[in-house]
């Protein structure tokens, strides 16, 4: 029988959202659905999400969103746009009878309209009022199979044996997570301004190595300044977007998830600059590591920078509205400048 996933936590005897649960468990096993994290019990991690993706045919989202279930929702939802042969034909269903996932959405819709994304999210995550709906999603989804993303192969997946570690002299590593797809002459500038920047000031590059928009302008800046630059791939996405020339080190992965985690682990510091969906799983996988704890961002700072655009408001102010609701007020600096983010970065780090 198939598979469905379905995301979120079970709170004990007085979750408001169990009755829910308990409802949509009875018509997806009705339906003929085998369940998996049916008790709301399971932990994923950047290591086991790709397996978990891989066993399942299908994801249910439920109401009580939280920061995590954000994360694998969006997850998902990259997967779709870098066609992951592992999400080919897989539905998701969003259950928000409590508009949980709304300040989500209000994301998503931002970031349509400033083309970081270009894809419609909504056709991709289909959107249940009542779990009656999710049973009907799931099989309209089956008879009518997942949207296109409309994107196409560019270039082989050739991979680099670059292998040249931080120059002794530097103070740290900086991540920058950003978009690939955004061809803004202006946001291409600034792309570029930050990765001299970087250089400038004895910081290495760390990106998702995207040859294509900001992410390939940033990588271009650094290595045009003589600075060390570092990436991480996988090759169906090398595909879609190639390699940036220049690259000091490279570290391949299987999957987007793991690509993550050696990125995260090789940084001191993270940058959000603006993006998209990518953009979105990035920093909630930070936040979520902020959150339990974890050693690997343990006195990491990141910094969101929320470039104003002409009508004043920031690129980023959903997002950071999203954030103000599910995090700490330490978790993360907003800059508003160029000028802001290397001093929020380097306070955190060893002197010059």
């Amino acid at each position: 029988m198939p598979i469905v996933r379905l995301s979120g936590t079970v709170l004990g005897a007085d979750d408001p959202g169990r009755s829910t649960r308990a409802k949509l468990l009875f018509l997806l096993f009705q339906a003929g659905w085998d369940i998996y994290n049916s008790n709301g019990d399971q932990r994923i991690s950047l290591s086991n999400i790709e397996e978990k993706i891989i066993e399942s045919d299908a994801f249910v989202f439920t109401p009580g969103a939280t920061i995590e279930d954000m994360f694998k929702a969006i997850s998902v939802f990259v997967g779709y746009q870098t066609l992951d042969r592992f999400l080919a034909g897989k539905p998701t269903i969003i259950l928000n009878s409590d508009q949980s996932w709304n300040s989500l959405y209000k994301v998503l819709i931002h970031l349509e309209k400033m083309g970081t994304i270009k894809q419609d999210h909504s056709e991709f995550m289909l959107n249940a009022e009542a779990p009656e709906d999710v049973i009907r999603l799931l099989d309209q989804a089956r008879d009518q199979g997942i949207p296109d993303a409309d994107r196409e192969k560019i270039c082989a997946a050739t991979i680099p044996t670059a292998n040249t570690p931080p120059p002794s002299d530097y103070r740290g590593n900086v991540c920058v997570f950003c978009s690939a797809t955004l061809e803004d002459p202006a946001f291409i500038a600034d792309g570029e301004a930050l990765g001299r920047l970087l250089a400038e000031n004895r910081l290495g590059c760390v990106s998702g190595a995207g040859k294509s928009g900001i992410m390939g302008a940033v990588v271009r800046g650094s290595v045009g300044a003589g600075g060390w630059t570092a990436g991480s791939n996988v090759p169906h996405i090398i595909e879609l977007e190639g390699l940036p020339d220049g690259l000091s080190q490279f570290w391949l992965r299987e999957d987007i998830y793991t690509r993550m985690e050696v990125m995260i682990e090789h940084s001191n510091a993270f940058v959000i600059f603006p993006g998209g969906a990518g953009t979105i799983q990035e920093l909630l996988a930070l936040m979520i590591f902020k959150h339990r704890d974890h050693p690997v961002m343990k006195n990491k700072p990141v910094v969101i920078f929320n470039r104003p655009g002409p009508d004043g408001n920031g690129f980023w102010d959903p997002l950071i509205g999203l954030l103000e609701d599910q995090c700490k007020s330490d978790d993360f600096v907003v800059a508003t400048s160029l000028e802001e983010i290397i001093p929020a970065v380097t306070r955190h780090l060893e002197p010059a």
